[in-house]
């Protein structure tokens, strides 16, 4: 079973991430050894110069138009800067304008209030909150393109472990790549205020095996399973303003303003990682969306117990 990593700039697992950290590590050096120097010839002159009895009364020498030191505090700050300029203008270069192979991947990311959308054009995919990757190594390479889109406000998308952060403006489009280079489960954040949930807009990618990767989208490419024993919850589903705000594959439901829900128990999490895909959470999250994530948009239905019930089974066989 894969397990989440934390949220760590200096463990990447990708290309553009290890570029990332490389040029972060060699400007916290420069600036470091800016930093030593200065404190250095402070303390140096608190201690050198400092005021005694002996000299309370005198002022000490007056040096002005030093040739020497102000062509060096002016000279070296130019260096610096022009160093700095340089490498980070060669780290965006490579990550911006790098080749797209035929191999890749291609997913569109809209940022929503207060959740992710993902639609993998070319594979007919569209899924929300959970991101899924192939790995890509040297032997098969297989980086993933990201289109990045907003549908309200602002928006960022960040997984640190796998790329730089990203802004999503609407009327605007941006990108990234990434390609990792080991499966596992790498966490983001939105970085970038957008609203009362901001906060817990999760980002969640799943890294797979090109085995695994495979079968998912065979999975995903799937309509909506029909289990005869939900047919009840369906009808609720289809019945109540639910049909007008998401979509289900394969059934009349065709919204648009919430997730797509064809595969809901495919995900480990709900509410944009708000909260665990459990029974549990899922009949709190129809019931009282607030109690979850409060100002999430999502009205309350106000269903019966019965109706809940009928309806958290029918999630349950979205798989």
């Amino acid at each position: 079973m894969k397990t989440a990593q934390l949220l760590n700039i200096f463990a990447p697992e990708s290309t553009p991430a290890a570029s990332i950290v490389q040029l972060s590590i060699f400007v916290l050096a420069i600036t470091a050894v800016i930093f030593i120097v200065v404190a250095t010839l402070l303390v140096y002159s608190m201690v050198k110069f400092r005021a005694t009895p002996a000299n309370a009364d005198r002022e000490p020498a007056q040096v002005y138009g030093s040739t020497q030191i102000e062509l060096a505090w002016t000279i070296v700050p130019v260096l610096i800067v022009v160093v700095l300029f340089a490498a980070t203008a060669r780290v965006i270069h490579a990550i911006q304008d790098a080749p797209k192979p035929p191999t890749a991947v291609d997913v569109t990311v809209i940022g929503h209030q207060f959740w992710w959308e993902y639609r993998y054009p070319s594979l007919g995919i569209v899924t929300a909150n959970e991101l899924h990757i192939p790995v890509s190594d040297a032997t098969r390479p297989r980086p993933t393109f990201l289109k990045l889109l907003s549908a309200d406000t602002d928006h960022s998308f960040w997984i640190p472990q796998l790329a730089g952060k990203t802004d999503l403006i609407p009327n605007r489009v941006n990108a990234l790549w990434m390609d990792p280079q080991r499966p596992g489960i790498f966490l983001g954040q939105c970085a970038q205020y957008c609203g009362t949930q901001h906060a817990k807009m999760l980002q969640r990618v799943s890294v797979d095996t090109p085995d695994e990767f495979d079968a998912w989208v065979r999975a995903q490419q799937q309509a909506a399973a029909q289990d005869e024993s939900a047919a009840a919850g369906k009808r609720v589903f289809e019945t109540t303003a639910c049909i007008n705000c998401h979509t289900i594959r394969g059934t009349a439901a065709n919204g648009r303003f919430g997730p797509d829900l064809t595969h809901l128990m495919s995900r480990v999490t709900i509410a944009s990682g708000a909260a665990e895909n459990t029974p549990e959470n899922l009949r709190l999250w129809l019931k009282e969306p607030d109690a979850i994530k409060p100002g999430s948009l999502m009205p309350a239905m106000k269903l019966s117990d019965a109706e809940l019930d009928a309806l958290v089974r029918y999630m349950q066989s979205l798989r």
